[in-house]
This record gives structure tokens, C-alpha cells and sequence, in this order.
């Protein structure tokens, strides 16, 4: 890497310019007032394959609220009615844990990723990015014109501007209240949302509040907000100083190649003929040329830039690439290495256990308890325990459960509803008296109960037992 260099102003004609340093944010003026970032358009190689993952990304999110597998929303999180739908796979409230698997999951993947590429995560996938990147300045492109009509425009009176920037803004306003509803999607069925459009406020109060606050809070982000989000609101970017080492392929530039900077045909000079353009279209503001930086997020917009200008120079691309420290400095490179060895195991243990989890899940509850406000009561000899059968159908189809009584053999058991059909995700509970003559109770007996889940075709899938035990006078 090169030696950091602040370079706070160059000096062009009479007007000061200021250029990114490592010691300021680019994006903040000195007064503490807002530089606004307008990254020039750029073409390549990395731009083509980020665009083409951005239009799948943005069609998946679009449309996954809508896609249905097995009869139902092929992901949901209806937090209201504490049911998950994953893909065809059903799950309840008494399932939350596994989101402790799909939490940590996510973690140690991206710290794989981290460790092995850097920020290629915030660059190609992040939501900020391929929102921002991929649709709002795609379509700030088209109203307001290149990076250099819109600085041109920011500085231009307001009847000037009126109306392509109050198009702009209503253009935004409205892709805010889309991203908004579709992901309401993800937390309501598509119907109820729907439903919650097409009907008054007050009918859906808190859909309505919280579609009305995030559409504003999108719309403020991506109008105003912007870079800022990535550069101090995020953690992720805090964490990479942990996660970065001298292996990490990150973006950077090639000092040994490039440097000393000097204009084309030079003597002495290297590669670098300080055209500006890497930094011109970087959308955090930042100079690869000072090393690597808290502010990139490896979008590769200088390679493609830089690439462009050397093929234009007859030189070969790769003064800006993506390389490690290590690579830049030695031309080695090395991908296993301890941490990633560490990360990746714990990924691996962490699916593994999920797995196991996941395929030894009950696919019902069968739980009793004790009737509310009961102990046991003596009616003519017989001591009489009331107790409810919590049924709960996890399977992703409607499923019929047979309850059968198993034990004490001394004990009458009385099932009010001996078979039930429960929908998926549905539950009942079926009351359940047992009833023993005082002279048999003894202390630390148990009521019993076999619960059969049928398949639709009537042939059994699996058996449960559901245990609690029984009350009675003392001395026995």
C-alpha cells in the first residue's frame, strides 16, 4: 500500500478544490455543513456483474412476498399470529430458538467473508447498495443528467431546479412506499396487505404507522442520507479493522506501479498519471491511492475506472485491483489461514447443529396441563383432576390427531373430543377429566395420554405421549 497521503486542496486557477485525505470524511465540510457525493457513471466488467445481481436481487425481493410453496407464503414472519413460514416448512412460536442458529449463521458467514474478501458483501449485496446504487441513482441519472449536471444543479437556483428535482423527489417518495409495502409483505400475508392499502388508516393502525415511518425514513435515506449510512451508522464497516488482516482481498491501489504520479510520457514516472477519475467515481468520496479505508466498501467502481484508463494508455489494467496487502507488497497470496479456518468451522458446527435440529423437530406439541384454577375435588369417593390437551399442528397440511388414554389402569380417563382435525399452525385444547376412586390414589400417579398424528391417507406418522401429574388427598 502507499503512504498516506493528506492532500486537503489543490489549487486550480483561482478556485481552491479540495480532494479526500485520510483524515476527514470527504462527505463533511470543514464547517461541519454536508458535501454532497455525485459519483461519475463508469463502465466494466465489475459493473456488469453488480448490475446483473442487483436486477435478481431486487426481482427476488419484489417477489418473494408473493411466491407460494406448498399453499402457503414461501417466507413469512406473521409476528402477529406467531406463525413462520419457511419455504414449505411451518413453524411456531415454541420454534423461535432457531433463529439463534440463523442469527449466528449469518454472523460467521460474513466474517468468512470479511476475512477472505473484505467488503465485497456491502458492495454487490448489501441492501443500502443495490438500492441506492442499483435503482435511486440509476433513476437520478435519467431526471437530472450526469454527475456533473447534478452537482451543476445543486448549486443552481430554485426555479431553476424546480421541477426535475421535485420529480426526483416524488419519484423517490413513491419507490420508498413500494420497498416499504413489500417488505410488509414479509411480516403480513400479501392479502392483509392488500387489504391494509385499500382501506382507512384506522383499520390498520399499526400496518399504517409503521408503512408511513419507514417509507419516510427510506425516502430521507436515499434522498439526503445516502453514503453516510455505510460510513458511520453501520456496523459492519466498524468491525472490519477486526476482521481485516494482510491476506484480506480488499480493494486497493498498486503503489509500487503507480507511483511517483506523473502525466503520460513522463520520464520516470509511474502508472499513475493522477487523472482523478478512481476518485471521481467513487460513491463514498474516498482516494484508493491513500490505502485501504474505512470508507470503502469495495464496490469496484475505481477498478472498472482505472482499467478504462489504462487500456486507453496502451498499459496493462490492475494498478487499482483487488489484492491483498500482502499481494500488493510481495505479489504472494494466501486464503487459508487460521481465522478463516476458525469462522468457517464455527459456520459449519452452526449449520450442522441446525440441521439435526431441524430434522428432529416435533412436527406437533402435545402438551397437558392443568385446567386453570383447579386442583382436584372429591365427588362421591373419587378424587377428580381436570386437565386440558394442548394440540399444536406444526405440519404445513391439515392433519387429524386420535387421543387415546394410557394410564393408570386404576384411572377413568374422560377425553371430550377423542379425535381433532387442526389446520396448519392451528391449536385446541381438548379438556380431559380423570377420575380415580380414593381408595387406589396414590401419591406421584400420572395421567397419560398416547396422541397419534395420522397422515391424510389415515396410516400413522408419529405418536406422542403427553404426561402430567395427578392431585389427590394426602396419606396415600
Amino acid at each position: 500500500m502507499t503512504e498516506d497521503v493528506k492532500r486537503p486542496t489543490i489549487v486550480k486557477g483561482r478556485a481552491p478544490v479540495r480532494r479526500p485525505d485520510v483524515d476527514t470524511l470527504f462527505s463533511i465540510n470543514e464547517d461541519g455543513s454536508r458535501n454532497v457525493i455525485h459519483p461519475a457513471d463508469v463502465k466494466g466488467r465489475f459493473q456488469l456483474r453488480k448490475h446483473l445481481l442487483w436486477y435478481v436481487l431486487l426481482g427476488v425481493y419484489l417477489a418473494m412476498p408473493w411466491v407460494r410453496v406448498g399453499g402457503h407464503p414461501a417466507l413469512l414472519f406473521d409476528i402477529q399470529h406467531r406463525h413462520f413460514y419457511l419455504f414449505g416448512q411451518t413453524f411456531n412460536a415454541q420454534d423461535a430458538w432457531f433463529a439463534f442458529f440463523f442469527i449466528t449463521g449469518l454472523g460467521f458467514t460474513l466474517f468468512v467473508v470479511a476475512a477472505l474478501f473484505g467488503r465485497v458483501w456491502c458492495g454487490y449485496a448489501c441492501p443500502q447498495t443495490v438500492f441506492l446504487e442499483g435503482l435511486f441513482r440509476r433513476i437520478e441519472r435519467l431526471i437530472e443528467g450526469p454527475h456533473s449536471a447534478r452537482a451543476k444543479l445543486d448549486k443552481a437556483p430554485l426555479e431553476a431546479k424546480f421541477f426535475r428535482r421535485g420529480l426526483k423527489l416524488a419519484v423517490f417518495f413513491a419507490l420508498s412506499a413500494v420497498i416499504t409495502h413489500s417488505f410488509l409483505g414479509y411480516f403480513m400475508p400479501v392479502s392483509d396487505v392488500i387489504d391494509a392499502m385499500t382501506s382507512s388508516p384506522a383499520a390498520h393502525p399499526v400496518a399504517f404507522t409503521f408503512a408511513l415511518v419507514s417509507t419516510l425514513i427510506l425516502f430521507v435515506n436515499f434522498t439526503w442520507f445516502r453514503e453516510q449510512l455505510c460510513i458511520v451508522v453501520c456496523p459492519y464497516g466498524r468491525l472490519q479493522g477486526a476482521l481485516y488482516d494482510a491476506d484480506t482481498v480488499v480493494v486497493g491501489y498498486d503503489g509500487n506501479r503507480g507511483e511517483p504520479r506523473g502525466a503520460a510520457g513522463t520520464s520516470g514516472a509511474g502508472d499513475c498519471v493522477d487523472c482523478y477519475r478512481c476518485v471521481s467515481v467513487c460513491p463514498t468520496g474516498i482516494d484508493i491511492r491513500n490505502g485501504t479505508q474505512l470508507e470503502c466498501v469495495g464496490c469496484a467502481n475505481c477498478i472498472d475506472a482505472c482499467d478504462a484508463v489504462m487500456d486507453k494508455l496502451g498499459r496493462p489494467r490492475g494498478l487499482v485491483r483487488y489484492d491483498s496487502q500482502r499481494g500488493f507488497e510481495t505479489g504472494v497470496r494466501r486464503f487459508v489461514r487460521g481465522r478463516v479456518f476458525l469462522y468457517a468451522v464455527l459456520l459449519l458446527a452452526g449449520v450442522a447443529a441446525f440441521t439435526i435440529a431441524a430434522a428432529t423437530r416435533r412436527p406437533f406439541e402435545a402438551n397437558l396441563l392443568r385446567a386453570r384454577g383447579s386442583s382436584y375435588t372429591l365427588e362421591a369417593g373419587r378424587v377428580h383432576n381436570v386437565f386440558e390437551l394442548h394440540l399444536i399442528n406444526k405440519r404445513p397440511d391439515t392433519r387429524t390427531f386420535e387421543i387415546q388414554s394410557v394410564g393408570p389402569a386404576v384411572a377413568e380417563i374422560v377425553l371430550a373430543l377423542p379425535e381433532v382435525t387442526l389446520e396448519t399452525l392451528k391449536d385446541l385444547r381438548v379438556p380431559v377429566h380423570v377420575f380415580v376412586d380414593e381408595k387406589d390414589y396414590r401419591r406421584g400417579m400420572q395421567c397419560e395420554l398416547a396422541v397419534r398424528c395420522l397422515l391424510p391417507d389415515g396410516t400413522l406418522d408419529v405418536e406422542r405421549r403427553a404426561v402430567a401429574p395427578m392431585l389427590g388427598p394426602s396419606g396415600h
